[in-house]
């Protein structure tokens, strides 16, 4: 089974994304909002991940859409 987590900012293009993205693929999906778990965001970064709407599967980075550069919700 792939890991797979999707990582967003609670923006309108990263709600769509999840309700049509994340919630339509097999098995476990993590969501991460980075707004509320800002420590993560350094994870998100480490994965390759440049802004949100992203999802990683097995370690590699897919950007969606561009709702928000990853810098912008750095603390």
């Amino acid at each position: 089974m792939s890991k797979a987590v999707f990582y967003h900012a609670g923006c309108p293009v990263c709600v769509s994304a999840e309700q049509t993205v994340a919630d339509s693929l097999k098995g476990d999906v993590e969501k991460v909002h980075l707004g509320e778990q800002s420590g993560r965001v350094a994870e998100a970064e480490a994965a390759g991940v440049k802004s949100v709407p992203a999802l990683v599967i097995d370690g590699l980075p897919f950007h969606i859409n561009h709702g928000a550069d990853l810098s912008a919700l750095k603390s």
